[in-house]
């Protein structure tokens, strides 16, 4: 028998701290009955969200760990909401049996590269919670020629509207023309953080390719749209 937010967490439905919100919001039944604090399960029991079925399968939480590395290309969204008429990259995903893909962090419609997908719900709470610090490392192209100034601004902090960011590091990759390369790392993955810290010193982002997220990188032979199957101990 294990914690019910383990087990949903395991199961890749919702990261532990979700599933103890819906607990403490009187969101969550097992069996019929209001889910309470410390409730432990043994697979198999009816979940329910809001009164809707949750599908949790038995197996699901015991069942081995998959990480793989999908090249994202742009257009795509990383979401399961078709309404927006854009394809998903869970499209493109290898079918599940009594698991689902949880995605760690996102990259948006018109950025691509790295999208790492997992079937354990912790290891990805864990791998996009601020406080493990991961790095995620990204090729940036910017319209213009920032100067010094602006690249020791964007390396020592900027003030966005959700609070302070910067990039840990970042270094010119050449360019030509009116555009410039930047290799850019930072150790956190609030919305469009990338965009939003170059916005905010004046220069517009025309592509964004995330070529690392903690230990894992893009494999340069990885063709984009597909995925290729990495092993969860590099994540320990």
């Amino acid at each position: 028998m294990i914690r019910v937010q383990k087990y949903l967490a395991d199961a890749g439905v919702a990261s532990r701290r979700k599933v103890e919100g819906w607990i403490a919001a009187g969101r969550l039944t097992v069996n019929g009955r209001a889910a309470v604090p410390g409730l432990r399960v043994a697979g198999g029991e009816r979940f329910r969200l809001d009164g809707r079925p949750l599908p949790v399968r038995p197996s699901a939480a015991s069942a081995a760990v998959r990480v793989i590395a999908y090249n994202k290309p742009e257009g795509e969204l990383v979401t399961r909401d078709r309404r927006g008429g854009h394809p998903t990259v869970f499209a493109a995903l290898p079918r599940l049996q009594g698991q689902r893909w949880v995605a760690v962090g996102r990259l948006d419609l018109n950025s691509s590269g790295l999208l790492l997908l997992t079937t354990d719900g912790q290891l990805a709470h864990r791998l996009m919670h601020p406080s493990f610090g991961i790095e995620r490392e990204y090729l940036v192209r910017v319209l213009g020629q920032p100067g010094a100034a602006v690249l020791q601004r964007l390396t020592g902090g900027v003030m966005l509207d959700d609070g302070p960011a910067r990039f840990d590091s970042l270094a010119e990759q050449g360019g030509s023309g009116a555009n410039r390369w930047y290799r850019a790392v930072l150790s956190e993955g609030r919305h469009r953080v990338v965009r939003r810290l170059w916005s905010a010193q004046g220069y517009a982002v025309s592509r964004l390719i995330r070529i690392r997220y903690g230990p894992a990188r893009l494999p340069r032979d990885l063709p984009r749209g597909r995925w290729r199957e990495l092993d969860p101990a590099l994540f320990a």
